[in-house]
C-alpha cells in the first residue's frame, strides 16, 4: 500500500538522482486503490517534453552494486536483473534505490504468484492455465541452478532470506510488469518514474524515449520501437510487447541464464565491489551520458490521467505480465491447438487418417502459429479463424479419391515450389498456396463449417460445466477492490469465450453463404 509519506521520499529522491518531473505532471495516490497514477495539472499538448531520466538513475545490471557478482556468475538478461532487484532490497536504506524500491509493490498481483489451487481453479481452460504453471516450474529451475549457487558462496556472504525462491518470484514479477528495455549498454532494466504511469488500451498520451538517437542515428539503434517521437529520439518501450500466443511464452528461458534471442549481448567493463561501489557512467560509454525523455504524443486536458500503453495486448498477456484485464478488448485472440484439432478429426475419423490428411497440408507448406513446441490457430477478436486452420479442416473433409488425386500430383509437383496453386478441375477444388491472395469463402464448406462449431464446442468444454452466462452474472457480483484475481479472471474467461461465440457466429454464417450459393458454384459434399 502506498502512503503519502512513501510517495514523498519517492519525489525527494528523483530530486536527488536528478530525475525531472515537469510541473505539469502531478504523481498521486488513488484515495480507493492507494495506488498510483500520474494526472495533468494543466493542459499538455503534444511534442511537450514533461520528464528527464539519467540512465544512471535506471536501476540495471550495469548500475547496481552487484554487477562484479552477476558478471562473475555469467548471468545474463531477466534472470541477472531479477538477482539485482534482491540485491538492492537487501541493503535496505543503504540502496541508491532505496526511495524508489519503497514506493513500488514488493510484487505484483500476477497469476505467476498465484497458489497452484487458485490457477487450476480461476485459469482453467484460458490462454493461461498450462503457460503459467509451465512458468512456475522453470523458474524454480532457475532458481535452483543460477541463484541458489550464490548462496552457497563464503566470499559473497549473501543472506538466504533476500534471495530465495519467494523473493526471485517478487522479483520476477516487478520486472514483468514494469522494465523497459533502454539501450544496447544498460539493456532491459527499471526506469523509476516511467513505471509509474498506468496502462490503457489505445490511449497512449506519452512515449518515453531515448535521446541518445539524436547524436547517433544509424539502423543499429532502431532497436526499440517501430515509430520516432517528435525529439527524433528512440521510442522505448516495455519488454517483450508482442500481441500473440508466442508472446505469452516469452518470459521462458532459452538457456539457464534466463536470455532469450531479443536479449541485448552482455558487455564486459571494468569491475565493481559487491559491497556497495556503483558505477560512475562519465567514464563507461557515449550512450551513459544520455537521459530518457518523456514526451506528450497526444494532448491531454487538465485533471486528466496520463496514460501509457503497454502495447497492443491481449487479455492474456495483460493478465500474465501486469495482473490486470480489460473488458471489450479489441486485441484479445484465443488459440485452438492443432492437437485439439487431430483430436476432434480422429473422433470422427481413424488417427492414422487423421496423420495423412495433416501430412498433405504440411506438403503444401502450411503451418500454424508455433510456440514452445506448441502448434495452434489464432482466432480473432471477430472471431474469424486463421487462415490456415480453413485449410486444414477443407483437407480433412475431402473425399477419399479427391484427397488421393491432390497428395498423388502434390507429391510429384514437388508440394508446388515452382506453381502459385492448384487446380482440380474435375472436382471443381482449388487448394492455394500460402500468400495467394484468394477468399476464404471457397473453404468455408457445409463440412468446414459444422466442425469450426465443434471445435469451438471442444475448446469451450476447458472452462468446466459451467456457462458463459454463469460467468458473466459472477462478475457483475464480484468486488474488483476486494477480489482483483476472481475479477480479473472471470474477465479473461468471459472475452475468451465470447470470441468462441462469435467463431460459432461465423461458422453459421459461412453455412448460410454457401446454401445461397450453392446454385452458381459447385461444392464437394462431405459425409
Amino acid at each position: 500500500m502506498v502512503s503519502s509519506r512513501k510517495l514523498r521520499a519517492f519525489k525527494n529522491w528523483m530530486k536527488s538522482q536528478h530525475v525531472e518531473c515537469s510541473d505539469a505532471l502531478d504523481v498521486v495516490v488513488t484515495t480507493n486503490s492507494s495506488a498510483v497514477s500520474v494526472r495533468a495539472l494543466c493542459d499538455l499538448n503534444v511534442g511537450d517534453l514533461v520528464a528527464t531520466i539519467p540512465k544512471e538513475s535506471c536501476l540495471t545490471v550495469k548500475t547496481s552494486g552487484a554487477r562484479q557478482m552477476i558478471e562473475e556468475s555469467e548471468l545474463e538478461g531477466i534472470l541477472a536483473l531479477a538477482v539485482v532487484i534482491m540485491y538492492e532490497r537487501s541493503l535496505g536504506p543503504l540502496s541508491p534505490w532505496f526511495g524508489y524500491l519503497q514506493l513500488i509493490p514488493y510484487s505484483e498481483p500476477i497469476p505467476l504468484l498465484w497458489s497452484l489451487s487458485q490457477i487450476d481453479s480461476l485459469l482453467a481452460g484460458t490462454e493461461l492455465h498450462k503457460i503459467v504453471k509451465d512458468d512456475k516450474a522453470l523458474i524454480y529451475e532457475d532458481w535452483k541452478e543460477c541463484i541458489e549457487p550464490l548462496l552457497t558462496s563464503v566470499s559473497l556472504q549473501l543472506k538466504a532470506e533476500h534471495f530465495g525462491v519467494k523473493e526471485y518470484l517478487a522479483a520476477k514479477s516487478l520486472i514483468a510488469s514494469r522494465s523497459f528495455e533502454i539501450d544496447d549498454y544498460h539493456g532491459c532494466g527499471m526506469v523509476p518514474l516511467a513505471d509509474l504511469f498506468n496502462h490503457k488500451t489505445g490511449a497512449e498520451d506519452v512515449h518515453f524515449t531515448s535521446s541518445y538517437a539524436e547524436l547517433n542515428n544509424d539502423a543499429d539503434n532502431e532497436n526499440y520501437g517501430n515509430d520516432k517521437t517528435h525529439s527524433g529520439g528512440e521510442c522505448l518501450q516495455r519488454s517483450d510487447l508482442e500481441s500473440s500466443h508466442s508472446e505469452l511464452d516469452d518470459d521462458a528461458h532459452s538457456d539457464k541464464h534466463g536470455n532469450d534471442d531479443n536479449e541485448p549481448t552482455k558487455v564486459n567493463s571494468r569491475d565493481e565491489s559487491i559491497s556497495g561501489s556503483y558505477s560512475e557512467f562519465s567514464s563507461a560509454s557515449e550512450d551513459d551520458l544520455t537521459v530518457l525523455e518523456m514526451i506528450m504524443v497526444k494532448k491531454v486536458e487538465a485533471g486528466a490521467e496520463v496514460f501509457n500503453t503497454y502495447g497492443s495486448l491481449g487479455n492474456a498477456a495483460l493478465l500474465h505480465r501486469y495482473g490486470f484485464a480489460e473488458p471489450d478488448n479489441q486485441y484479445d485472440i484465443v488459440n485452438l491447438d492443432l492437437e485439439l484439432v487431430l483430436q476432434w478429426s480422429s473422433s470422427r475419423f481413424s488417427h492414422r487418417y487423421s496423420r495423412r490428411r495433416l501430412s498433405l497440408w504440411r506438403k503444401l507448406d502450411y503451418s500454424g502459429c508455433v510456440s514452445q513446441n506448441s502448434e495452434y490457430f489464432e482466432i480473432s477478436f471477430d472471431g474469424e479463424p486463421q487462415v490456415e486452420l480453413l485449410i486444414l479442416l477443407y483437407i480433412i473433409l475431402l473425399p477419399e479419391e479427391v484427397f488421393a488425386e491432390l497428395d498423388l500430383a502434390v507429391t510429384i509437383t514437388s508440394g508446388f515450389e515452382n506453381s502459385e496453386g492448384f487446380n482440380l478441375s474435375k472436382k471443381d477444388i482449388v487448394l492455394f498456396r500460402e500468400g495467394v491472395e484468394s477468399s476464404n469463402n471457397m473453404l468455408l464448406t457445409d463440412g468446414v463449417c459444422v466442425a469450426l462449431s465443434g471445435l469451438a464446442d471442444i475448446r469451450e468444454s476447458l472452462y468446466g460445466s459451467n456457462h458463459l452466462e454463469d460467468d458473466i452474472k459472477t462478475l457483475n457480483y464480484c468486488c474488483l477492490v476486494k477480489e482483483p484475481k476472481i475479477y480479473y479472471s472471470l474477465v479473461l474467461r468471459i472475452s475468451e469465450r465470447r470470441i468462441l461465440e462469435k467463431l460459432r457466429c461465423y461458422a453459421s454464417a459461412g453455412a448460410i453463404m454457401q446454401t445461397k450459393g450453392g446454385k452458381t458454384r459447385k461444392r464437394a459434399k462431405f459425409e
